[in-house]
């Protein structure tokens, strides 16, 4: 089988195989033969067809198969000893049925070449790492939010922003009085949390207020009608109903339950960051800001990130690719939602991201990036000590994060979303390391500013 190349541009490149009866015919016969011995053929034993029947019955599809199998290995094979770069796959440049009464063919296959890149990794480039500063105002909100997150419920005096209300809710007539008749809704023992309201108006209505006062509100205000909450709020087990109530009610409150926030010593420490770790006011001090810094870093990587794709693009983007070719690939393979009448628009929108990826795969050869088991598994195990601490879980063991982590990479999908995850982690903290990084520290409102500039 012969396999030659034309270059038709800079960007395209035509296959053509040139196939004879000597390339197919052993491979024709071996197929039939297996045929014979595994396939079950009316009128005879299995295994006792004679290869003249064998033949007459299966040889043009089993050519057929034979020719196309052989020629798509030929080309694949051509592409990868002669270490062609292509974009897409190979495209026939004609559809066709062949004669199968033929014993010569020839094929031929268009492809998308790829441009030659050449990325300079070093310190002449230069680009901003901007720093987020931790301020007092963040430790003391911090602080605060794990004071509360730590700390405990207790009966309290007055309604606060974070408190809990309990009482008898009753239903009222239009007038403001309490409503009697038998249909009347009353909950004697109801609670509601005015912190969750999506009303502020309804919320503002307990502040401040006693046991023993009465508060007028409005359920389905506090809500917007939401079926589960109002079905919750008035026990009313049909939420569809619940959903139409749109009277006022009145609360005579009970009790308060407040929250008393955690105080301030080793065991609210432990609490947080483990035993043994934190024993002093001066070291929990430090260790909320390092636990703030490390809250802040993914957004000054990501900037990072961004900035050094756009200034590679830019100086590196000006590549001629195969468009009229992939355009073409991308209809003809009838996969995501590209069409003829609209793929110059689609294929203008998804430009940048393909010429990034090419560039990509340029720096990555030059830095050499591989991604090792163990990249894998301490970028999961990172993943499930954020899971856990959404969960106020911020003190795990090692050994329980770390069969969380295998668990997560036993799923299929994503353990492949960390693979890619993982490999611009090692891709952005090599271009780090190559060039030169000009470090800026920067307040929370200037980092903003320069994310929405960026955007």
């Amino acid at each position: 089988m012969n396999v030659s190349l034309e270059k038709l541009n800079d960007t395209t490149a035509k296959l053509t195989v040139n196939v004879s009866e000597s390339d197919y015919a052993d491979k024709v016969k071996k197929d039939l033969k297996e045929i014979g011995k595994t396939h079950t053929i009316p009128g005879f034993r299995k295994g006792h067809i004679s290869t003249d029947q064998l033949q007459r019955r299966f040889g043009k599809q089993v050519k057929s198969d034979v020719i196309n199998r052989e020629v798509y290995d030929a080309v694949i094979g051509y592409i990868r000893d002669n270490n062609l770069a292509i974009l897409g796959e190979p495209m026939p440049v004609e559809v066709k049925e062949i004669n199968l009464d033929d014993k010569d063919y020839t094929f031929e296959y268009e492809i998308g070449l790829t441009p030659e890149v050449k990325v300079e990794l070093n310190k002449d480039v230069k680009l901003p790492f901007y720093t987020i500063e931790v301020s007092d105002d963040m430790v003391k909100q911090q602080d605060t939010q794990l004071r509360e997150r730590f700390g405990a419920q207790v009966p309290g005096e007055e309604v606060d922003a974070k408190a809990l209300v309990k009482g008898a809710i009753m239903e009222l007539n239009p007038d403001g009085t309490v409503k009697e008749s038998e249909d009347a809704i009353q909950v004697v023992d109801g609670i509601v949390a005015p912190m969750y309201f999506k009303s502020k108006e309804e919320a503002d209505k307990f502040l401040g207020k006693k046991v023993g006062d009465k508060v007028v509100f409005n359920p389905w205000n506090t809500c917007e009608g939401n079926p589960a909450e109002m079905s919750s709020m008035l026990h009313i087990e049909d939420k569809e109903k619940a959903a139409q109530v749109k009277a006022d009610f009145e609360l005579a409150i009970s009790e308060i339950i407040v929250l008393k926030l955690a105080e301030d010593g080793e065991e609210f420490y432990k609490n947080v960051f483990g035993a043994d770790k934190v024993k002093t006011r001066e070291e929990y001090d430090e260790a909320l800001k390092s636990m703030i810094a490390q809250q802040l870093q993914p957004n000054s990587e990501l900037m990072f990130n961004n900035d050094a794709q756009k200034y590679f693009v830019e100086k590196y983007g000006d590549m001629e690719l195969p468009k009229e070719f992939l355009k073409k690939w991308l209809v003809k393979r009838e996969q995501g939602d590209f069409k003829e009448e609209t793929i110059d628009e689609q294929f203008e929108a998804m430009l940048p991201d393909l010429k990034w990826q090419l560039i990509k795969e340029n720096i990555a050869k030059q830095l050499e990036v591989k991604i090792e088991e163990a990249d894998l598994l301490n970028y999961a195990k990172s993943v499930a000590a954020h899971q856990f601490a959404q969960y106020g879980m911020t003190n795990m063991g090692d050994d329980v994060i770390a069969d969380y982590a295998k668990r997560i990479l036993a799923d299929k999908n994503t353990r492949s979303r960390i693979v890619e995850n993982v490999g611009n982690e090692l891709l952005f903290r090599g271009i780090k390391n190559a060039i030169t990084l000009e470090n800026k520290t920067v307040t929370l409102d200037e980092f903003k500013e320069l994310a929405a500039k960026q955007q």
